[in-house]
């Protein structure tokens, strides 16, 4: 029988809380959503634009063990077991601050933020520590990597975890610090800083103090993985540096601690061989584009740095697909052949646009000879919204673009400045997308699907599979 993730004794304590009831089951989980809910979770009511105490009932109809509420919450008749305390959140922030404590000692953390590639590097690193320690990795799930979903990853973290890896996101100053200072990483990835959330911030440079925060959680002698060919690499080294932190380069190019010696970027893979010190080790991912080379290299950092045999944990990497919405290939049956769907529409920005645009450039034309991109608008750029988007034509021409369809206000001003010949079709909005891109799609089309999340690209390319099919996934 599995152990409890923890006994109604010791959330009590943790939390500070007092107890209303008894659970009537050991606790397996933690969630803020019902719609999550696995049996015998506790049922966190936090409060945004909406007031999880109007769930709680709903919550135990649905299987929770415990509840943990404000005091004031009038209890309802079918409700169960209740944990009172003056602030839900602050009580899941002290839970998961006693999750961390609890650790062993022998427990290594790694924590990652960054102006893009955050959860595809959190997902390499579960995957290769998963390869040498089955069962004793902890990470966070989907991209809970906010003032809710870093507490919440915490709570919901094994006291016998050997091995855990936590993306710490923000979009303002000072959002990071308290949540890595929660997390205390043994090892901090920054893994890049780019010109994103501009809405909130005078100066790229200013993001990249906001990311340095993640130094700030480092245990003693920790390790801060700082990409080299960054132009904030100093900023960040000097930042690391206030902290006593032991400061670890990766990139591409040789002058990095961590650097690949040999970069074989293929179609659907990447064959690599990374050096680190006297160590090289080879190895292949199974998803394409440099920037997911180079965080593969700022995994390899990490791991080392955390001392994990890299030979056998970066095997883990040759069959590891993409998240979701950030580059999952589906092959789409049409008559007379298939469509190339390309899915990054999870979240988008000028560097991972970019990105995702020379990924599309690597498709052989031998297979899929028309290259479309559809594209929706980055959001919170600020007042540089519309030059930045502007500015994409050189990525879109630079990938060998056929056909460009666009939504939304910003993403207009891209599309009026592409050629003529190269304009498939404008919409205000992604609905308004999905006609025009199926009136002109034919086998051996391939499409890349990118954009920021409030544009709902998402929904497109789920229209797209319903349409032709589900489709067979390429990795």
């Amino acid at each position: 029988m599995t152990a409890p993730l923890w006994t109604f004794a010791e959330l009590i304590a943790a939390s500070g809380g007092l107890a209303d009831g008894e659970p009537s089951a050991p606790i397996t989980g933690f969630t803020f959503d019902t719609r999550a809910l696995a049996p015998d979770n506790v049922f966190v009511a936090l409060k945004d634009q909406r007031d999880g105490h109007d769930f709680v009932t709903t919550a135990f109809k649905t299987g929770a063990a415990l509840a943990v509420v404000s005091e004031t919450y009038a209890r309802q008749p079918s409700d169960g077991a209740l944990l009172r305390t003056s602030d839900p959140l602050a009580a899941l922030e002290r839970i998961g601050v006693a999750a961390r404590e609890r650790l062993s000692p022998d427990t290594r953390v790694i924590a990652v933020t960054g102006s893009a590639g955050k959860t595809g590097t959190k997902e390499m690193l579960r995957a290769c520590l998963a390869k040498v320690a089955p069962g004793r990795v902890h990470a966070s799930e989907k991209s809970y990597n906010n003032h809710w979903g870093v507490p919440l990853t915490l709570a919901r973290m094994p006291a016998d975890t050997t091995y855990a890896v936590f993306e710490i996101g923000m979009n303002h100053a000072g959002e990071i610090r308290p949540l890595t200072k929660m997390v205390r990483p043994h090892a901090a990835i920054i893994t890049t800083v780019e010109a994103v959330h501009l809405e909130h911030f005078k100066s790229v440079e200013a993001i990249a103090d906001a990311k340095a925060e993640i130094f700030e959680g480092l245990v003693s002698g920790g390790a801060a993985i700082i990409k080299r060919a960054s132009p904030y690499f100093e900023r960040l080294r000097s930042a690391a540096g206030a902290q006593a932190a032991n400061v670890v380069s990766f990139g591409l190019d040789a002058g990095a601690d961590v650097v690949a010696a040999s970069l074989d970027l293929g179609e659907e893979a990447t064959r690599m061989v990374v050096q680190t010190g006297s160590k090289a080790v080879a190895f292949t991912v199974a998803m394409p584009g440099r920037h997911i080379a180079e965080n593969a290299v700022a995994v390899a950092a990490a791991l080392d740095a955390i001392g994990v045999p890299l030979d056998a944990a970066l095997a883990a990497l040759a069959t590891l697909p993409p998240p979701p919405g950030r580059g999952a290939r589906t092959l789409l049956p049409v008559l007379g052949g298939q469509i190339l769907l390309i899915d990054e529409s999870y979240n988008a920005n000028p560097a991972s646009m970019s990105a995702a645009l020379a990924t599309l450039s690597t498709v052989s034309r031998s297979k899929f000879p028309r290259r479309i991109a559809i594209l929706g608008d980055m959001l919170e750029l600020g007042p540089s919204a519309a030059q930045l988007h502007r500015d994409m034509f050189h990525a879109v021409d630079d990938a060998g673009t056929d056909m460009l369809f666009a939504c939304g206000p910003h993403m207009k001003g891209l599309y009026d400045a592409v050629p003529s010949g190269m304009k498939g079709g404008y919409a205000e909005t992604a609905s308004g997308l999905l006609p025009l891109v199926v009136a002109h799609l034919q086998a051996g089309d391939a499409i890349m699907v990118k954009a920021s999340n409030g544009t709902k690209l998402g929904g497109l390319v789920e229209a797209l599979k319903a349409r032709f099919g589900s489709g067979t996934p390429t990795s």
